[in-house]
Order: structure tokens, then C-alpha cells, then sequence
């Protein structure tokens, strides 16, 4: 992705899929992972919206409310992540055309490729954290929200489900290149961690949405 190119928020869905779809390395899984975070995040807002303003969900009025900034808030900010995301590898590819012919060049392009690769790893770990997080609001929507829109809300869970297993692939991949030991055993160990969350949090959605529609 270049730097004057149309941000994702700006793109159609069919142009933004073109894009991906084609031989350019970005955006790719990374930035997918922020993209269908995105779409979490309007479902919570949706089914806060379809709660409140009914006087049989009164009692959940307020925290809907914030349930709706919330999910819009996290629209944004996914879409903001998913550029992020195609702008970190564009780093990458950036400093392996860095010239290599003498030993001062090797010793720039050496360090350079590999703050790239950090950086490409690091957007991904940032967009498969606030999905877990986002999976609870997802969660609660999907718990206390208009039973009507349960499965708008389970829905959101699994998109949010889906981003964080999209970006921890993205992590993964990126930390295997990352020759400093600490800082990739710091990545694969939180990796471990957040996916343990999301898997608990997916099951206990599932179980919400039974409960919803029994």
C-alpha cells in the first residue's frame, strides 16, 4: 500500500477486494484481521442500537449506550489498524531494496529489516489484543442485548474471533524472522496467552447465544 493510496475506510468493499486479491503483498492477512475487527465492532453497535430506546430492555439502556460508543469507536480504530498494518510490511519490503554492496550498507540494511520485522509483527499483536477485548463486548451484546439481534451479537464474537486468529498467524510469521530471542519469546508467548483467551471467550459466547434463543 502506498502512502497516497485510499485508505480502507475510503474504499468500497468490492475495490478494497480487488486489491487484496491481487498479486501485491499488502494488504494482506494482517490487515484482514483489523478489517473484519472492524465489522465486529459495528455489530455490538448495531445491537446496542436495536436495545435501546424499548421499555422492555430499559434496564440495559445505559450500558448499551456505551456498548454503541464503544463498538463505533472500535470501527474506527480496527480501520486505522488495518492501514497500519499494510504500511508495517511496506517497511519490511522497504528495507530489504536497501543496498547491500559494502559492509557499511549491510551493516544499515542488517538492523533496518529487522525494526521492520518487529513492526510487522507488533501492529498484528495490537490488533489481535483489542479483538480478545472486543470479543467481550461482544459477549455482553450478545448476553443482555435485544434477543432479537443474539445472533448479530454472537456474530460480532466470531468476526472478532476470527480477527485474532488472522493476526496472531500475521504475528507468527513475522516473529519468526525476528532474530533477537527475548523480543520474539515475548511474541509467541503472548500469543499463546491471547489465543487461550479468545478460545474461552468464542465457547462462551456460543453458550450465550443458546441461552438467547432457548
Amino acid at each position: 500500500m502506498t502512502q497516497d493510496a485510499a485508505t480502507t475506510a475510503e474504499q468500497t468493499i468490492g475495490g478494497y477486494l480487488e486489491v487484496l486479491g491481487s498479486d501485491s503483498p499488502t494488504p494482506g492477512g494482517g490487515a484482514v484481521a483489523g478489517v473484519v475487527a472492524a465489522a465486529a465492532g459495528a455489530l455490538i453497535a448495531m445491537v446496542g442500537r436495536l436495545t435501546v430506546g424499548k421499555d422492555e430492555f430499559a434496564g440495559v439502556a445505559d450500558r448499551m449506550q456505551v456498548l454503541i460508543a464503544e463498538g463505533d469507536a472500535a470501527r474506527r480504530a480496527f480501520l486505522d489498524l488495518a492501514d497500519r498494518d499494510a504500511h508495517a510490511f511496506d517497511g519490511v519490503m522497504a528495507a530489504f531494496k536497501m543496498p547491500k554492496g559494502t559492509d557499511q550498507e549491510k551493516g544499515a540494511r542488517s538492523p533496518a529489516i529487522q525494526a521492520g520485522y518487529l513492526d510487522a509483527a507488533s501492529v498484528p499483536m495490537e490488533i489481535s489484543r483489542r479483538a480478545v477485548a472486543l470479543m467481550e463486548l461482544a459477549l455482553e451484546a450478545t448476553a443482555t442485548g435485544n434477543p432479537a439481534a443474539a445472533s448479530d451479537g454472537f456474530s460480532g464474537a466470531a468476526c472478532a474471533y476470527a480477527a485474532v486468529v488472522c493476526a496472531m498467524a500475521n504475528v507468527e510469521i513475522n516473529a519468526a524472522a525476528i532474530k533477537d530471542d527475548v523480543a520474539r519469546a515475548a511474541l509467541v508467548d503472548e500469543v499463546t496467552a491471547v489465543r487461550g483467551r479468545a478460545e474461552q471467550l468464542l465457547r462462551e459466547g456460543q453458550t450465550a447465544f443458546q441461552m438467547r434463543i432457548s
